[in-house]
């Protein structure tokens, strides 16, 4: 059925609408699937009778069609190739002719079709591109620049390699040359256009977009056409450093426009040059050293220049790196003069600062952070200040330190007026006194040993730590103080700080109990070199109700869902606390589940900050996981109705998470059974459907290996084998799936009555068989083997290396004998997990022990290259890992979105079990099976020993059977 633009348009409508959004999002997706769909969402973007935010959300959506939907996980197109073709043609033209907004969105869009496509399946992309510049047209420029940057920003982070450099050279074979043309004319523009406004903000826009496309082609190579151009280059970067025109002036203080956006990214590009290619750009580099102290001396405090100062900052910061170009500053005047006019400046608090403070705390916090991305004045001076003091040390302390007495005493005279000098000698003594980076987990590593970090503290931090009259941002400062230096602080030292920062939690204002909730979480996360808490547990079980008790208040004291999920470090505090008390959770238990239930029945509604709703479900994981085993009833009870309506309600932000705490719910339940509730999800789990979403992949896994254990009985008579089958076939043919392809497998070998599987053998062999031959990967392989071997070993269960031989035979007569010499074999000594090499030589010692083919069938090779697999895998017995239940891995949250990708839960990770634990001590059990064998077969096996394995392999053998 073709698809009706003015339908399509009004559920894009509807998809701004909170009211509605939920309903119109399941109606377009329903859509997708329908030919020519995504062209129809171009048209919209497209056409200027649709108002402006359906286009924008048009384009919004199809962004993040292309990014479900452009390729499969083989990299192959999802949709028809004419509609892959048309879309390709269309967005360039698109590109050139909508507004900006709708531009990111669509560029965003290119992006994704780059990262498969580009270049070897869009080799027309450039050629296009170049064919579409012009000497003045700005708009059509800024188009054509905008798909570019979309395209080749994507390099920055990719590692050196011949496909890599391929395709920059591709690039700049044909860009390089005119977009250098296209720089000129610009600068031309913009020379012959000073007094019409409009123009010049069009040509002012291409060159902002210009410094962005230098900084992209440039990150891994200077390109030989800028090198053979770097007068030029140089002299327009100076120029526009220092460029003025009222006209592009915002008249806002907040708000950069023009002339700071193109300033930071020449800035960029010049922290580029000097880092990596110093000796090319040595002749050139005075001038911007000049320029950017320059700029710093004289730009204002407004915020909406802090871009161009960090960005000055960092490239001083770089500057300073280079010994040579460092020795500049190696005198106590000009440090001085540093420290004064750039670093205290930059480092003190505004009013802007104060007013974010008041009126906007989680930014203030997001920003303030140490380890955020974001450029801030005191975070780049900061940087700056450490630099020098890396390669000045005593200098840089013995200028500072005056500036710190200096600050302090002016607080002295005044407490309450002069509070914000306190604030400054602060963070000046917090640059000097660390070292090296901070690091997310444990802060700072390493201090200045000429200053005294923890003498500071009692001597003027502490207090504002104890005064409850004290200026909130010093308290926030005496917090972040304990966060920045927590990996220095003794045990001792700690238990007397930690009760301070619980107590702040009471605080009103709301960046001092956030602080206070970061400092917490990181405190209690902090170890010894033993890998034990330095908060000890004992510790934290008498506080945690009244801790939990308050964060949850906090947490829920505006109960929209957008306010209840804004601060993601109070759930993460809570997550922490929860993962630190373990068992001692249990007499809180109801406290616990009530809360989580409650925030999981409001965020579902709308969720709408990633970062919250990780934690929120790492709490309900670490609540299943340490109550799971005594508490498994009232956990269900509470639990599965509440996941169940997420589920219903088709939130596919939540779906994953949820999957993957049903499976810990399964797992950590005492019973051998599933109970009803999870007997009746079995058949939605096997409904193919459920396993499109990419993201439910991983997790709709995790969840039927874990019932498969349970219910494998109950699954087998209602004939569920074949549903679990279909899944198995749909998965191995992925290669991004195939470890799951395998879980799946592995759990049904080892768990279904075998006679269940019996009609099943030869497809699930043809299936393995014809990836090992079409498509094999690595990890493919290693998993068959690792499957074989399973099943090898499994002969007490009717399975065995005869079994799987017979099997082998129905598929393809004698396809074993290559496989096992070809794969089998070799690549079992690349197993690298213990308890699957243990597998491997169990596997390996039974066919040698018990195997009626390698006697007859395989008599000539088989049973001597098997015993000699055997032995090589007993130079190093493998050994069980040593479990760590305590340990629960810390995430870097930065990076997470909501979309189609899977986010694993720390707290629901699936514990490495011993499939065999009865197998103690492997090379033991190896001689004592092979010996009761040799008895059980008359003498057999040494009968073997003595025909096919040489001197060397006797002598071996001869000394695991006598172990």
């Amino acid at each position: 059925m073709a698809v009706s633009l003015q339908s399509v348009a009004d559920l894009l409508a509807a998809s701004l609408d909170p009211r509605r959004n939920r309903q119109a999002e399941q109606a377009l997706k329903e859509s997708e699937a329908k030919p020519g769909f995504s062209l129809s969402l171009l048209q919209i973007v497209a056409a200027d009778t649709f108002p402006l935010n359906t286009r924008l959300a048009s384009a919004l959506f199809f962004k993040n069609f292309v990014r479900r939907n452009w390729t499969n996980e083989n990299g192959e197109h999802v949709l028809p190739a004419n509609e892959v073709d048309t879309i390709k043609s269309e967005l360039i033209g698109l590109m050139v002719k909508v507004p900006p907004a709708i531009q990111a969105q669509l560029g965003d869009a290119i992006s994704v079709i780059a990262d498969s496509d580009f270049w070897e399946r869009w080799d027309t992309l450039v050629d296009d591109l170049v064919s579409r510049l012009t000497p003045d047209n700005a708009a059509v420029n800024n188009g054509v620049l905008q798909v570019a940057h979309s395209i080749f920003k994507r390099w920055e982070p990719l590692y050196r390699s011949d496909e890599l450099y391929t395709e920059i050279n591709h690039v700049l074979s044909k860009f390089a040359a005119p977009f250098l043309q296209l720089w000129e004319n610009t600068d031309r523009m913009i020379d012959a256009n000073q007094a019409n406004p409009e123009v010049l903000r069009a040509h002012y826009t291409t060159l902002d977009l210009i410094m962005k496309l230098v900084y992209d082609l440039s990150t891994h190579d200077m390109p030989p056409q800028f090198e053979e151009s770097l007068g030029a280059i140089s002299a327009l970067l100076l120029k526009y450093l220092t460029y003025q025109n009222a006209a592009l002036d915002t008249g806002d203080e907040s708000e950069a426009g023009p002339l700071e956006s193109v300033r930071a990214g020449a800035i960029k590009v010049l922290v580029l040059y000097t880092r990596k290619y110093d000796e090319e750009f040595k002749p050139h580099l005075n001038q911007f050293i000049q320029t950017s102290w320059t700029l710093l001396t004289t730009i204002g405090p407004e915020a909406k220049y802090d871009l161009v100062v960090s960005r000055a900052l960092e490239f001083l910061t770089t500057v300073a790196s280079i010994r040579q170009h460092a020795e500049s500053f190696n005198n106590a005047e000009t440090m001085g003069q540093v420290t004064e006019n750039v670093v205290i400046p930059n480092l003190s608090l505004r009013e802007s600062d104060i007013e974010t403070f008041e009126d906007e705390p989680i930014e203030f916090i997001r920003r303030d952070l140490e380890g955020s991305d974001d450029d801030t004045r005191r975070r780049a001076a900061t940087n700056f200040l450490r630099k020098l003091m890396e390669q000045f040390e005593t200098l840089v302390t013995e200028v500072v330190m005056r500036y710190v007495n200096h600050f302090l005493q002016e607080y002295a005279k005044d407490r309450s007026a002069n509070w914000k000098s306190k604030d400054t000698a602060v963070h000046l003594f917090s640059s000097i006194a660390a070292k090296g980076t901070s690091t997310a987990a444990k802060g700072v590593l390493s201090v200045n040993p000429n200053v005294n970090v923890i003498e500071f503290f009692q001597n003027n931090v502490a207090e504002d730590l104890t005064n409850d009259a004290a200026e909130p941002l010093l308290k926030v400062d005496a917090i972040k103080y304990l966060y920045i230096f927590r990996s220095i602080l003794s045990a001792q030292q700690w238990q007397a700080a930690f009760p301070l920062l619980v107590q702040h939690l009471n605080s009103s204002n709301y960046v001092v109990y956030t602080y206070a909730a970061i400092s917490v979480d990181r405190a209690l996360y902090l170890t010894d070199d033993n890998r034990q808490p330095s908060i000890p547990r004992e510790n934290i079980v008498p506080l945690a109700k009244d801790l939990l008790q308050h964060l949850f208040t906090l947490i829920t004291k505006d109960t929209k869902p957008e306010k209840v999920q804004e601060n993601e470090f109070l759930m993460k505090c809570v997550m922490r606390v929860l993962i630190v008390i373990r068992e001692d959770m249990l007499p809180i238990v109801d406290l616990i589940i009530t809360n989580l239930v409650n925030i999981t029945k409001v965020c579902r509604h709308n969720p709408s900050n990633p970062g919250f709703c990780y934690f929120l479900f790492e709490s309900l994981g670490a609540l299943i996981r340490f109550a799971g085993p005594t508490q498994s009833e009232n956990l269900e009870a509470a639990l599965f109705p509440t996941f169940m309506e997420v589920l219903q309600s088709q939130v596919d932000e939540f779906t994953p998470y949820i999957f993957q705490l049903y499976a810990l719910m399964v797992a950590t339940n005492p019973s051998d059974t599933l109970s009803a509730n999870f007997q009746q999800l079995v058949a939605p789990v096997l409904t193919p459907a459920m396993w499109d979403s990419r993201g439910n992949v991983p997790a709709l896994t995790r969840l039927l290996t874990t019932m498969i254990p349970k219910g494998a009985q109950q699954m087998a008579a209602a004939n569920q084998t074949e549903a679990i089958l279909v899944i198995f076939q749909k998965l191995v043919s992925s290669k991004a799936y195939e470890s799951h392809a395998m879980d799946l497998i592995e759990a049904l070998v080892t768990n279904f009555p075998p006679a269940a599987l019996e009609n099943f053998w030869g497809s699930i062999l043809q299936l393995m068989f014809t990836r090992l031959s079409n498509s094999k990967t690595e990890n493919f392989t290693l998993r068959f083997v690792r499957f074989y071997h399973l099943v090898s070993a499994l002969s007490t269960k009717g399975f065995g290396a005869d079994f799987f031989i017979a099997a082998a035979d129905r598929v393809q007569e004698n396809v074993f004998t290559p496989i096992y010499t070809g794969i089998i074999l070799p690549d079992t000594q690349k197993l690298s997990r213990p308890f699957d090499r243990k597998t491997a030589c169990i596997s390996l010692t039974r066919t040698l022990a018990d195997s009626q083919a390698f006697v007859d069938r395989y008599a000539k090779r088989g049973w001597a290259i098997t015993c000699e697999a055997l032995l090589k895998l007993l130079i190093n017995p493998p050994l069980p890992p040593a479990a760590d239940d305590n340990l629960i891995e810390d995430r870097d949250v930065d990076d997470l979105g909501f979309g189609a990708a899977f986010t694993q839960l720390n707290t629901c990770k699936r514990p490495t079990v011993d499939p065999w634990p009865e197998v103690q001590d492997v090379k033991t059990w190896v001689g004592t099976t092979l010996r009761e064998a040799d008895q059980r077969h008359g003498g057999r096996i040494g009968q073997f020993v003595g025909e096919k394995l040489d001197d060397e392999g006797k002598k071996r053998l001869g000394e695991v059977m006598q172990a």
